[in-house]
């Protein structure tokens, strides 16, 4: 019955609506540092596509992180009850949401919404927009991606760029992801690490070579804004 009612529309929405009030609120009143800007700068500039990843950890102020006034910025979401909360959250912070699925050959339903998200975000993309992905979600393990950033980035022609953000003030939780809630009146780090573009003939090994590099790149950038914030460094978990 608890459960039931937890899911229900409008307890999803007014847990949407608190989350994206504390979302604004916390992004509003931290004291960011931003770095690698003059990475991003020639992308935002051009009106290109593009695809940035972050961990799943940092979820909570993802929407702080691209530019406002850049490319229009949309998210993939479950089409979960809990998915509607947090696409209300996402909209009160200026960012979109196409809902989806992961691919699930053994569940029919779900495969078509993961190809019907996987066609939305192509077209997103190719519009001029910027997807934001997060490539170890919704389960893990922590840290780690898969190919489907790249794949949807060698599909559309744009390129990936890594992003993260920490704060001094937070709490890290003991979760699968070691997901971060930020305090409000911090001092921030937005970083920005180097681009990946997939090439369109991109076979399988170099698929898995780019794979393992953006990786690498969003861990080290991951740790560096935390070393920066003073927090202690979180490892990726061992892969599966």
């Amino acid at each position: 019955m608890a459960k039931s009612v937890l899911k229900s529309a409008p307890v999803q929405a007014f847990i949407g609506t608190l989350l994206g009030a504390y979302m604004g609120f916390v992004g509003a009143t931290t004291r960011w540092e931003r770095r690698g800007v003059e990475i991003i700068q020639p992308i935002r500039e051009g009106g290109e596509g593009l695809i940035g990843t972050i961990w799943h950890s940092r979820i909570m102020l993802s929407p702080s992180i691209w530019p406002k006034g850049a490319q229009p910025a949309k998210v993939l979401i479950s089409r979960s009850g809990e998915g509607d909360a947090i696409a209300r959250a996402a909209a009160m912070n200026g960012v979109g949401s196409i809902r989806g699925s992961s691919l699930n050959l053994k569940k029919r339903e779900k495969s078509k919404g993961a190809m019907s998200g996987f066609k939305q975000m192509v077209r997103h993309l190719r519009e001029g927009g910027c997807m934001a992905i997060m490539p170890d979600g919704p389960r893990g393990p922590r840290m780690r991606m898969g190919l489907g950033p790249l794949m949807i980035a060698q599909m559309a022609g744009v390129p990936i760029v890594p992003a993260t953000w920490s704060t001094r003030w937070g709490k890290s939780f003991n979760s699968w992801d070691r997901f971060l809630l930020p305090f409000p009146f911090s001092k921030g780090v937005i970083a920005y690490g180097e681009p990946i573009t997939v090439p369109k003939d991109a076979g399988p090994e170099a698929l898995e070579a780019l794979r393992a590099e953006l990786e690498a790149r969003m861990i080290a950038l991951t740790q560096e804004a935390d070393a920066l914030c003073g927090r202690p460094q979180t490892d990726p978990a061992e892969p599966r």
